[in-house]
């Protein structure tokens, strides 16, 4: 099969050709049809989590998955041929990913059987930051009229929390540069767009007393706990977790069927917006992490 992996620590992501595995008992085979890029291949391709995972070489990158089942193991029982799926491959081990014609993932989690309206396309790019969103906005838990501190909403996981957030009455603060990045979080519906470069001058502005909650996504998080009101709450993606009064929860994505299936069907029926920005073919997958890497807005997806 064709795939976009790296044989070693320290080498390229390149073009391979790797065996069709198999799945074992409780597994299916997804031919997988769309992926994209996270912060968490960059961490992956780098090595980041020598010591946490085993590395399972070569190992082919991407998290995320939209496709249709091929096969399936001994014990499956909700799943057939044919179906169409989308998720986010959580194996023990680093070494199968989404950029590849094929993977093999559990029946029981990472995976949500994919519903009519929302295409592969879109689905291939919502799986880990749209859980990731979904957990952090929820560790905040915020009430209508309250406001909402976004830092680093252009990415990803971001725009979708500027979403889940808005629909739930708060009034979000996003991080944004002037200009395409500012139109592009507020079209998603937040209410005011600010400067990262001047982030405590304009969240004052708008909050002279402090936000009720912030999502630590980038930046840093001393300044961005520092615009919490007393007794206020904090969810990092980046496991920050500060001291004193501030109620924080490191957040960890857990793409659990429920949560995909949520997501899934708001997707589908467009109360929430897939803001993929480019599409690469999967030989360009390279391309695509080195684009991510620069920066950008929104997803970077890669079809198969």
């Amino acid at each position: 099969m064709r795939a976009m992996a790296f044989p070693d620590f320290g080498a390229v992501l390149a073009p391979a050709d790797l065996p069709v595995p198999a799945p074992g008992p409780g597994e299916v085979l997804v031919r997988v049809h769309a992926s994209s890029v996270n912060g968490f291949d960059l961490g992956v391709l780098g090595g980041t989590f020598q010591g946490m995972f085993a590395y399972d070489f070569p190992v082919v990158l991407g998290k995320d998955y939209s496709g249709t089942v091929e096969a399936t193991g001994d014990g499956v029982t909700s799943l057939a041929p044919g179906d169409e799926v989308f998720g986010v491959v959580m194996r023990p081990s680093l070494g199968q990913g989404g950029f590849a014609e094929y993977v093999v993932v559990s029946e029981q989690y990472g995976l949500a059987k994919l519903p009519g309206g929302l295409g592969h396309a879109r689905a291939g790019a919502l799986g880990l930051a749209g859980t990731a969103a979904f957990d952090a906005v929820e560790a905040v838990a915020p009430a209508p009229g309250e406001t909402v501190l976004i830092s680093g909403a252009t990415g990803g996981v971001g725009a979708f929390a500027i979403q889940l957030a808005a629909a739930l009455g708060a009034r979000v603060i996003a991080t944004a540069r002037p200009g395409a990045e500012a139109a592009f979080v507020t079209g998603l519906g937040a209410t005011w767009a600010v400067d990262p470069a001047v982030l405590e001058t304009q969240v004052r502005a708008i909050a002279p007393g402090g936000v009720d909650a912030a999502l630590h996504l980038a930046g840093d998080g001393p300044a961005v706990t520092a615009l919490l009101t007393e007794g206020g709450r904090l969810a990092s993606t980046l496991h920050y977790t500060p001291g004193g009064d501030v109620k924080a929860t490191a957040v960890m994505a857990d793409p659990n069927p429920a949560t995909l299936a949520r997501l899934a069907a708001d997707a589908a029926t467009g109360r929430l917006r897939v803001p993929v920005s480019r599409t690469y073919p999967l030989a360009e997958a390279a391309q695509a992490v080195a684009d991510f890497t620069a920066g950008t807005v929104g997803k970077l997806a890669i079809t198969i």
